[in-house]
């Protein structure tokens, strides 16, 4: 169905008749001029994040279904980046024509499973026509007390530097799904100048779904902000992982005014990772420190935690703290020591592929 037969609000209507409000702060979500949020004892959280196709995601190789579910997922990332608990979500979509209710539908598939992971209520948005694609804006919504909001600037000397999950899979499920389409491209081509019609093309994912998932399924650590909490710790500075590790320590060196020394030895990298790199013949540890959306999250804890820290599964201490003067050091497995540098995404710099 096009989606000019039913236009903006019979769209609407359609992808919000039956969503319910699940947090007592959601007084009126979908359908008049503004939400209307409550939050009488806690400190309101605020985040945004647009997604234009062609530079952050390419539906060659993205369903629409992943799509939303990943675009609500890097959300709520950042909620619990600030050691909060997101309640709610605005959605704004610009569609070009190609696209149908059905296409729309299902990227509201994905975006309510992952609201529905965390509770997360869905209280409006809008839509509009677009001549270049999609773009999407979505805007978070959370809360947490004042005492329990985490910022990137408050690591100390001698805090332990700590990251969750793995680093460096979500760029390598990039790099194989854009080397399976330029293959599947070449014989299109191929089989263009030959006159023939084009091929019947099944892309090499064997033995690397882990990495297709942390690239197309974008998960947030929810559950680690709850382990630490049950843990009694709170991080001194938090962030989330989504231009790279090396740019986000920087901005927390910078912001905090400290430095720091990473080893890497310590930085924790699937096997499916080590792999696909090697079979690409890049560096596996610039992968993992410079690749950019694992979504994992980066904190610093003080040094006395250290034990409680050790405790907690799918949580690694790489490093530690260190006074500005000392810079920002890597530490590598030979022990030698180079500077640190921020060479993640930048999405404003020139050549950036779809990411």
């Amino acid at each position: 169905m096009e989606i000019a037969n039913i236009g903006e609000f019979g769209l609407i209507d359609r992808l919000t008749q039956d969503i319910k409000p699940n947090n007592q702060s959601t007084k009126y979500g979908v359908g008049d001029d503004c939400a209307v949020l409550h939050y009488p004892d806690s400190e309101v959280l605020v985040t945004t994040d647009m997604l234009m196709e062609g530079v952050h995601f390419d539906l060659t190789y993205i369903t629409l279904q992943h799509l939303g579910y990943k675009s609500a997922m890097v959300n709520i990332s950042d909620i619990f980046a600030m050691n909060g608990t997101p309640r709610q979500m605005t959605v704004s979509l610009a569609l070009s024509k190609r696209f149908t209710v059905e296409d729309i539908e299902q990227f509201y598939e994905g975006l309510r499973a992952a609201c529905d992971k965390w509770g997360v209520d869905i209280v409006g948005g809008d839509t509009t026509s677009s001549y270049t694609g999609l773009a999407i804006s979505i805007t978070c919504i959370g809360e947490a007390r004042k005492e329990d909001i985490v910022y990137r600037n408050g690591a100390k000397e001698t805090d332990l530097v700590c990251v969750s999950g793995d680093l460096g899979a979500a760029y390598m499920g990039l790099q194989l799904l854009e080397r399976e389409k330029s293959v599947y491209y070449q014989m299109v081509e191929e089989a263009k100048k030959k006159g023939k019609p084009a091929p019947d093309f099944q892309p090499d994912f064997a033995g690397k779904e882990y990495l297709l998932q942390r690239q197309l399924k974008t998960e947030a650590r929810g559950d680690i902000i709850q382990k630490l909490r049950e843990a009694g710790i709170r991080p001194t500075s938090m962030m989330d992982i989504s231009d790279g590790l090396s740019s986000e320590l920087m901005h927390i060196c910078k912001q905090s005014q400290v430095g720091c020394r990473i080893f890497e030895k310590q930085l924790p990298i699937d096997y499916q990772t080590a792999v696909m790199a090697e079979e690409l013949n890049m560096n596996v540890t610039t992968c993992a420190l410079n690749g950019g959306e694992d979504y994992e999250l980066l904190f610093t804890v003080p040094i006395g935690d250290h034990e409680k820290i050790q405790q907690i599964e799918d949580v690694k201490l790489i490093g530690h703290i260190t006074n500005k003067s000392l810079g920002h050091v890597l530490v590598t497995r030979d022990n030698q020591e180079f500077e640190l540098k921020a060479q993640g995404w930048n999405p404003l710099s020139n050549g950036n592929d779809a990411k």
